[in-house]
């Protein structure tokens, strides 16, 4: 998988990683975090998604685009990069249902298009017109 990892890091740039790759691996991949800089409110733990950007060091109280301190009335959530923390904060999603979005998005090697909500189990037609606009890939 290919990401993109910026920010507060010593070798900013594009990083082919193997699947089942981690944001630490990311992180290492680059060099490590930039001296004095903290990898803030990234998960390290978390697994990559190919294709996505990685930005290391943003403060923790900046409100980024999908980031749990957005207002979660606005905020345009990106299938491929939300926790399942991010995910509930969607209407009519709870801890089970935000699960089933992200074990659909690791099976699948993410989302191509919004439309493949409706191949989540628990997710009708009324729920896919509710989620639709408040979420991206």
């Amino acid at each position: 998988m290919t990401v993109h990892v910026t920010g507060k890091i010593r070798k900013p740039g594009v990083y082919l990683l193997p699947a089942g790759a981690r944001v630490t691996d990311a992180v290492a991949a680059a060099g490590g975090v930039s001296r004095g800089a903290s990898t803030g409110a990234l998960n390290l733990a978390r697994r990559l998604i190919d294709g996505e950007q990685i930005v290391v060091g943003a403060p923790a109280g900046q409100a980024t685009e999908g980031s749990p301190t957005a207002d979660p009335a606005t905020t345009v959530l990106d299938l491929n990069s939300a926790t399942t923390d991010q995910l509930e904060q969607l209407p009519g999603v709870g801890e089970v249902l935000a699960a089933r979005i992200a074990e659909f998005r690791d099976t699948h090697g993410g989302f191509t298009a919004v439309e493949q909500l409706r191949e989540v189990s628990g997710i009708g037609p009324r729920k896919y017109d509710e989620l639709k606009p408040k979420v991206r890939v």
